[in-house]
């Protein structure tokens, strides 16, 4: 598929994750300039639109984004997509000094993951506004699983973009299969060539399931379990690097043999490089979703009306034919039928309940918890 091929593309141009995190963006979205946006209660001509990189379809030959050029057509509304975040603190910290001051940061909606602390903070401090439901009539195909999570239980403030696995990655020009935690972190055949990612929920809860503990209900002491085993690895020089978005690269050039990895990035590598393989790790793996956000300053009426146009199954399906994470919509997979029936089969994007039984989620309470934020950040080297 056309579309397929350009996210690849864009995978393999060099340290992509890195590189399409431009730092005029960034800045932008610490309070820059820019146009459009803006709260009130008016449609506004221009939607100003934070997201992860490689996570809206993109057309081969034209270079346009077909989602977002067909939303301007039936609106009227243009976007201006920022390919910004790629670890949900570090964008946090671009953005909250203006938050904090009750300023906006010229963006209607951006995107964080529910694995982290930072959507109750952002629902907690009153950085995010309530979404407009009478222009969200599509949000009846709001899947039931993800109806009320715990830091948003009536779905006042958010809705999902896309959820997504986190298991382990290997390069087979560089090791055979890794798919255990225990062979990640202490395998010597690996030293110096693991990565595992920066998002805590993600990697300590993988680490717990190794160790036999629930990181649905964490304690000082299974934390604590993890940042040992975690620290030793790095101290080794098992683990080469800790990242977020930008892991594809050194893994695809053989930088990294093996690293925690999110699936949908993955399932569009693999198609490209049969040498990767991803595979759930064998005590489980985790399982998230990513939430749009309408920040102080954004434009309720126009953020509203672009999350009611991408829960139309149709085009759910179009932006899943892409992303290859898991859609959020009702109907999606027989409207994906219509594009790619090898993706509507696909586990990975449309998961069956064997897999879903192998999936966890972390303890929400556990996220806030400062002493073990502090831990985590200190096994960063951060």
């Amino acid at each position: 598929m056309t579309m397929r091929m350009t996210r690849r593309e864009l995978v393999h141009r060099g340290a992509a994750g890195a590189t399409i995190l431009s730092l005029p963006g960034l800045l932008a979205a610490c309070g820059g300039g820019g146009d459009g946006g803006g709260g009130g209660g008016e449609l506004q001509d221009v939607l100003n639109f934070a997201n992860w990189p490689l996570y809206i379809d993109v057309d081969e030959d034209t270079k346009k984004r077909p989602t977002l050029e067909q939303f301007t057509a039936d609106t009227g509304i243009k976007v201006n997509y920022f390919e910004e975040i790629n670890d949900n603190a570090e964008y946090f910290a671009k953005v909250q000094g203006p938050l904090s001051q009750g300023k906006g940061i010229d963006r209607d909606i951006f995107v964080f993951t529910d694995n982290s602390r930072f959507p109750g903070l952002l629902i907690g401090q009153g950085w995010v506004q309530k979404l407009d439901k009478e222009r969200i009539p599509n949000i009846g195909n709001l899947i039931d699983a993800q109806a009320s999570p715990p830091f948003d239980p009536d779905r006042e403030y958010s809705l999902p973009w896309q959820s997504g696995m986190t298991g382990i990655a290997w390069n087979e020009e560089l090791t055979g299969p890794v798919e255990s935690i225990e062979q990640l972190l202490e395998d010597p055949k690996l030293k110096g060539k693991v990565s595992m990612l920066m998002e805590m929920a993600d990697s300590v809860g993988l680490v717990m399931l190794a160790n036999g503990d629930d990181p649905a209900s964490v304690t000082d002491e299974t934390f604590g379990r993890v940042t040992e085993r975690v620290q030793a690895a790095v101290d080794s020089g098992q683990i080469v690097r800790f990242t977020g978005n930008d892991f594809a690269q050194p893994l695809t050039r053989g930088e990294f043999a093996a690293s925690v990895a999110w699936s949908g990035d993955m399932i569009q590598l693999l198609a490209d490089n049969p040498k990767l393989k991803w595979a759930v790790p064998k005590d489980g793996g985790m399982i998230w979703t990513d939430n749009m956000f309408i920040p102080t300053g954004g434009s309720v009426p126009t953020a509203s009306t672009f999350m009611n146009f991408v829960y139309d199954p149709a085009v759910a399906a179009q932006i899943a034919a892409y992303v290859n994470y898991v859609p959020p919509v009702e109907g999606v997979k027989q409207e994906l039928v219509k594009i790619d029936p090898d993706l509507a089969n696909n586990t990975l994007i449309i998961p069956d309940e064997a897999l879903l039984s192998e999936l966890h989620q972390y303890d929400s309470e556990a996220l806030n918890n400062d002493d073990h934020i502090t831990k985590w950040q200190a096994v960063l080297g951060q």
